[in-house]
This record gives structure tokens, sequence and C-alpha cells, in this order.
């Protein structure tokens, strides 16, 4: 057995045990990934299609009316004229990133979302007529929402685990989850090997992973050519034993 023979098996032999289990939860996230129907995870099989709203153009307040309603004295960042909950909003950005809604026809200051509010945006939002199980308040993101600021959650008893995240300033609906997409979330956080974040595909972790992977591979396909010329050459060495 030649040296380099010898060092190759010991490359892919190592390499492999350290980076095996993590090309099996590749493999394994992968196959969950693609049977798996994303507008399932999504949960838009459960989105309500928005009724459509008549707008007057003549009876919409300004612009400048709407943003010095929730940032007097400031300069926005952007105003979109929007359909919520059934009425035209103004849905406006201040100079911090963050959203408020003025109703685009009477000038009303509609955010912050009450707890009341937010369930009927959730139920609006849902397509259906399920039970509420749980309405609950977070003042930062959750691991599930992944979504900056304050939320209300609304959980459905739909039996597929259905919960409406709302947020408080935007009066928007931020985020939908389910049970499908909490399993096929603990696959993609395996697959990206981000287990805090679970967004980060670049990660110094995955890069390692991926590079021994690339090199357990590459030392699979030398071993592969070597054998073979070992292979050739004893082939090649038994003929001409025979013809002698």
């Amino acid at each position: 057995m030649t040296a380099l023979l010898r060092w190759t098996i010991r490359i892919h032999k190592w390499v492999a045990l350290l980076v095996g289990i993590q090309i099996v939860l590749w493999v394994t996230g992968g196959v969950v990934m693609s049977v798996i129907p994303i507008e399932t995870v999504r949960g838009e099989h459960n989105i309500a299609a928005p009724a459509p709203v008549p707008i007057e153009a003549a009876a919409i307040i300004p612009i400048g009316q709407a943003a010095e309603a929730v940032f007097p004295g400031q300069t926005i960042r952007a105003a979109t004229l929007q359909i919520w909950q059934g009425q035209v909003v103004w849905n406006v950005t201040g100079p911090s990133g963050n959203s408020e809604l003025v109703d685009a026809i009477t000038g009303e200051v509609i955010t912050p979302i009450s707890r009341e509010r937010a369930i009927e945006i959730a139920v609006a939002d849902y397509a259906g007529d399920p039970e509420i199980a749980e309405i609950e308040y977070f003042e930062d993101a959750t691991w599930e929402s992944r979504r900056p600021g304050p939320a209300w959650r609304v959980s459905f008893d739909d039996g597929e685990g259905t919960r409406i995240y709302v947020s408080p300033d935007s009066g928007l609906v931020t985020a939908r989850r389910n049970n499908a997409w909490r399993f096929y979330d603990f696959f993609w956080m395996l697959h990206i090997m981000d287990y805090e974040e679970r967004e980060n595909f670049n990660n110094p972790l995955l890069i390692s992973a991926a590079f021994l992977a690339l090199l357990t591979v590459l030392a699979g396909l030398l071993l592969l050519v070597l054998r073979m010329q070992r292979l050739v050459r004893m082939a090649l060495a038994q003929r001409s034993i025979s013809r002698d």
C-alpha cells in the first residue's frame, strides 16, 4: 500500500467520522423540505381572501396630514395607501423605521392595536371559523415569530396549531405559524446549523462542515481511483504471469 493511499484512507475515515452525522441530517432535512409543501408551512391555505373595497380618491386625506397625526414635526420615511380591515388607511413609516396606521378618510390614528382589535385582525385573516385557544402578548420577538418589536399572538384550535402574530404598532399580521412550520423549522435549523437564530445560512459552522464534507467526498473519489489503478495493475500482472 502506497503512502498516498494510506493517508487518503486516514483522511477519509476521520473526516467522515466528524461530518457523517451532519451529512445524514442534511439529507434528512432535504427530504423533509421537499416533501412538505411550502404553502402548507406558511399557512397559505388558511389565509382569507381580502374583500374588495372601493376607494374614493377625493375623500383621501393628504399624506402630510396623516404623517403629522402620528409623527408631528418629523420627516417620515414612507407612506403607503392600503386596505386594512375593510377600510382605507395610510401606513406611515417614521424616521426610526416604525409604522403607524391612520384612517385615510377621517384622519383617526388607529395604532397601537388593542387586544380586542388584534383578535379581530387575526380572525379576519383566517379563512374559516375556528375557536380561539389563547391570546398572548409579547414585548419582544420570540424564537417563533422572528419579527422585531412587540406582538399579539392569537392561537386557533383548528387541529393545525395555527398561530397568528399581529403587530400592535402597525396593526398588520407579521407572522403565521403552525405545526407544519415548527416541524419544518426544526429540520431547517439542523440543515443550516444555526441553532439560535435559525436564519444565518452563512455561519462559520455550516461553512466548516460543508468544507469537511467536500474533503470527504474528494478523498473517497481519490480512494476509488487508487483502488481501481491497483486492481488494474494486479489484473495485468496476473495476465502476464498466465502468459509466461
